[in-house]
């Protein structure tokens, strides 16, 4: 039997997973690894904590399934996104703490680029927020504070990259420098028209193009890892940022579908076909993968609309660990679940801001309609429904920027065990909710690019075919209610606005 291995290396941990043809799991390992934050804007990973967390999970995930890597079809990958790492092509070495895509250290830098009137075209030509978020800027930020590091750029003795990047030279001995247009979308140095580097922005961001990784197909065979690493070469067919791996995972392969991402934040992204979106909703456009049997014939490429919720579980965290609502997270469904409805209480966890679509940075968390009645049970309700609400809003937002209506939601990640919060999510929205019985989306997406890049499956109706539901959750909220508490957010929201600049 043919085996696929799923590398899906995350900000605070990495996994490895190993399926069978059928998509099943037959073993995993997980192991996290330090974060570092040097200064209150700054985070930041070491680049060998990374390679040695991974490569130890995926010969673990390998021995606990009992599998050899010579027999495995193909290895595929998902990573955290914009995360920047420089390194020295002749060792290998990383030259600097790779810098984490939470990171602000370059807001200043991205605030006068805003000034001098770049935000506008960096949005046409990427589909991105001119923001700290992205790598362009914190690339720069390497080369103007490592030690000649500028210079030996520019005799191409450096190479930059994503994560997926940064795996890929390792995984097969320096060898190859890669990125998938997927990833290569979230650096801010990325044509979605063009599908190459911009030439225009690499000027404005003042970086080297000898930097840069040869932009590959998310699916299809690429190179093989070092023997040496796991006992046989496995070649390398899927490489996929981590939101669009579980997109591809979940099945949203044609324009209007979307899932739905419950972690600490919410990571919302919609198929928008063959051609990107830009939005005037301040979503972002990104391209979700290429070198996949598109529904239009001949595309080059499937793109997205994303949206990001700050606060998604994170309200459950803040309920649990600053007002002791409850023990554990966990509790959360049924404490809410004790009373009929909020009561009227309507909690906006803007407690660093609010992102899409609003993008401001002054909101601030607001608790609102509190009565002499109201209990911790209504806030905790509260709590789960502003999770549906910030996520209700990305989809109206995709709506007005000319997306497809949708017609069902796909939803995965920790959260989304939930019952009431997805019962809760499809009243909001008024469309079907959609569990799996697999809710490791990120590395199923990543096995699945791989099985189709190596042929392995030679149809992406496969993907469907192993796809399986758990459970379907169907509005139950008359129309009129759903509008009267959509309206109810919507003034909650205009309240938490522009507070820590107001106040």
């Amino acid at each position: 039997m043919a085996y696929l291995l799923a590398l899906d290396q995350g900000t605070t941990s990495s996994r490895a997973i190993v399926f069978d043809a059928a998509g099943r799991v037959c073993g995993l390992a997980q192991a996290e690894f330090p974060q570092h934050f040097p200064a209150p804007d700054r985070v930041e990973h070491d680049p060998q904590d990374i390679l040695r967390t991974q490569f130890d999970c995926a010969r673990e995930a390998l021995a606990n399934a009992g599998v050899a890597a010579r027999a495995v079809a193909a290895l595929g990958i998902a990573n955290q996104r914009e995360t920047t790492v420089l390194w020295e092509r002749a060792s290998g070495r990383a030259l600097a703490p790779a810098i984490v895509w939470q990171d602000r250290r370059t807001a200043a830098e991205c605030a006068r680029l805003r000034a001098e009137g770049w935000a506008d075209d960096v949005r046409v030509r990427t589909g991105l927020e001119l923001d700290p978020y992205f790598s362009a800027t914190k690339l720069a930020w390497l080369l103007d504070h490592v030690p000649d590091a500028r210079q030996r750029a520019e005799r191409g003795e450096l190479a930059f990259g994503t994560i997926d990047s940064w795996l890929i030279w390792h995984l097969t001995g320096g060898r190859l420098h890669l990125t998938d247009p997927g990833n290569a979308s979230r650096t801010m140095l990325f044509n979605l028209q063009t599908l190459t580097w911009d030439p225009v922005l690499l000027e404005r961001f003042r970086i080297p193009a000898a930097l840069l990784p040869r932009v590959v197909p998310s699916s299809g065979v690429c190179g093989e890892t070092d023997p040496r690493l796991f006992g046989a070469a496995i070649p390398i067919a899927g490489i996929g940022g981590d939101q669009q791996a579980a997109t591809f995972g979940q099945g949203c392969l044609t324009a209007g579908m979307a899932k739905n991402t419950y972690g600490t934040g919410c990571f919302l992204l919609m198929n928008t076909g063959d051609a990107p979106v830009v939005s005037s909703n301040r979503l972002l456009s990104t391209v979700a993968w290429s070198g996949v049997e598109n529904a239009e014939e001949g595309a080059r490429a499937a793109y997205a609309l994303e949206g990001s919720v700050f606060m998604g579980g994170a309200v459950v965290q803040w309920l649990r660990d600053a007002l002791g609502l409850v023990k554990k997270a966990a509790e959360i469904e049924a404490f809410a679940a004790s009373v009929p409805d909020s009561g009227g209480v309507v909690l906006v966890p803007a407690f660093t801001g609010l992102g899409a679509p609003y993008w401001d940075a002054n909101a601030r968390g607001t608790l609102l309609g509190v009565s002499r009645g109201s209990t911790g049970a209504h806030i905790a309700r509260a709590a789960l429904e502003s999770i549906a609400m910030q996520s209700a809003d990305l989809v109206e937002a995709m709506i007005r920027d000319g997306a497809a209506p949708l017609h069902e939601l796909r939803v995965d990640g920790g959260a989304a065990a939930n019952d009431l919060l997805m019962q809760m999510q499809a009243d909001v929205l008024g469309v079907p909710v959609l569990r799996p019985r697999l809710l490791e989306t990120t590395a199923f997406g990543a096995a699945c690019l791989a099985a189709l890049g190596c042929g392995l499956w030679t149809r992406t109706d496969e993907i469907a075919a192993h796809w399986q539901l758990d459970r379907r959750f169907e509005p139950q909220r008359p129309a009129g209610r759903r509008a009267e508490a959509r309206a109810s957010w919507a003034r909650a929201v205009e309240r938490a606005r522009d507070w820590a600049q107001t106040r």
